[in-house]
């Protein structure tokens, strides 16, 4: 019996620390803004309670061409994933992570 109890103290501060950490956000549109390789990117977020329903980068002056697939990627993994964390493209990093950047931002408000 104490073996029980003890284990289940050990669950319960393991789990009790992330309960209420889910983010909820007021159904809306937010916007972030996070440095590139050409300057600020700014992107609108558009939230669906706790669902990433859109990205949309507003303002970029990265680099055409080279930043082109990165700008159309990323904010489509994003959504896809419901989540800011995701893998970058290749040959566009810095664009890539200023767009994942300033989504978090966005979504820090």
């Amino acid at each position: 019996m104490k073996k029980f109890v003890s284990l289940l103290l050990v669950v319960m501060m393991a789990i009790v620390p992330f309960a209420g950490n889910a983010a909820t956000f007021t159904p809306g549109e937010y916007t972030g803004t996070a440095t590139g390789f050409g300057g600020d990117v700014t992107v609108k977020v558009t939230m669906d309670g706790d669902k990433i329903a859109a990205v949309e980068v507003v303002s970029q002056n990265e680099t055409a061409g080279i930043s082109d697939p990165a700008l159309e990627k990323v904010p489509a993994a994003i959504v896809e994933a419901n989540s800011a964390d995701v893998d970058g493209v290749a040959g566009a990093t810095v664009t890539s992570d200023a767009i994942k950047n300033a989504v978090k931002d966005a979504l820090s408000k």
